[in-house]
C-alpha cells in the first residue's frame, strides 16, 4: 500500500526533431502512442508502457484527477493518473525531476513559470487555470511539457519553448475544457469538469 501507484515499463527517450518543410514553423515535441483513456479507481496501480505517459488510464475523482492546476512542490505527491486526466481535457502539464530534492532556486523558477505563460491558445484560460506543474522523477531530462499524445523534453526550464509548445498543441485533448473551440471533440458521459 505504501508503494507507488504507478509503474513504467520504459522511460521514453527524446527523439530527434523532424526536419520541417521550408518556411514552415516546426511543431515542437514528439508524438507518443495513444494509451487510451479508461478510468481507474483511486489506489489501483497502473503500469504505463512508457513514462512520462501522455495518455492512458487515469482517475475520474474530483479529489485526485483531474488535479488542480497548481505548482506542486517537490514533497507533493501527484500521480500520473491525476494529471493524465488534465491532459485529456486539453490542459498542459509541466513536469520536473529532482530525485535528491529541489533547491530553492529551482522551486522559485517553477513557481514563476505559471505566471510567465500566456493564456491557453484556444480556450484562452489563464495559465493558472490550464497548466499544472508537478514533480515526476521518471523523466530522461530535467523538465518536460506534456499535452495529450505529445511531449516536449527540456534540459532547461525554457519559458519561450514551453509557450510555443502550448500555442501549437494545448487545448486539443479528446475532451477539451472548452468544447466549442475544438471541432469534433467529444465528451465522455461521465466526464468531470476541468478544475
Amino acid at each position: 500500500a505504501s508503494g507507488p501507484a504507478y509503474a513504467c515499463e520504459t522511460i521514453l527517450e527524446p527523439a530527434a526533431a523532424a526536419s520541417p518543410a521550408p518556411d514552415a514553423t516546426p511543431r515542437l515535441g514528439q508524438v507518443t502512442r495513444d494509451l487510451g483513456r479508461p478510468h481507474v479507481d483511486v489506489g489501483e496501480k497502473v503500469t504505463y508502457e512508457f513514462c512520462p505517459p501522455t495518455s492512458g488510464p487515469h482517475y475520474n475523482d474530483s479529489r485526485y484527477g483531474p488535479i488542480a492546476t497548481n505548482v506542486y512542490g517537490d514533497d507533493d505527491a501527484v500521480d500520473p493518473q491525476g494529471w493524465i486526466h488534465n491532459l485529456e481535457h486539453g490542459q498542459m502539464t509541466v513536469l520536473y525531476r529532482c530525485p535528491e530534492g529541489c533547491d530553492e532556486a529551482a522551486q522559485a523558477a517553477l513557481a514563476a513559470l505559471q505566471q510567465q505563460l500566456p493564456p491557453s491558445p484556444l480556450c484562452e484560460f489563464p495559465a493558472n487555470r490550464s497548466v499544472a506543474i508537478a514533480r515526476f522523477d521518471d523523466l530522461p531530462t530535467p523538465y518536460a511539457a506534456l499535452v495529450w499524445g505529445r511531449v516536449l523534453f527540456l534540459d532547461t526550464l525554457d519559458v519561450a519553448e514551453i509557450t510555443t509548445f502550448s500555442e501549437q498543441s494545448a487545448d486539443r485533448g479528446p475532451e477539451p475544457q472548452c468544447q466549442a473551440a475544438v471541432p469534433g471533440a467529444t465528451a465522455a458521459p461521465s466526464a468531470t469538469p476541468a478544475p
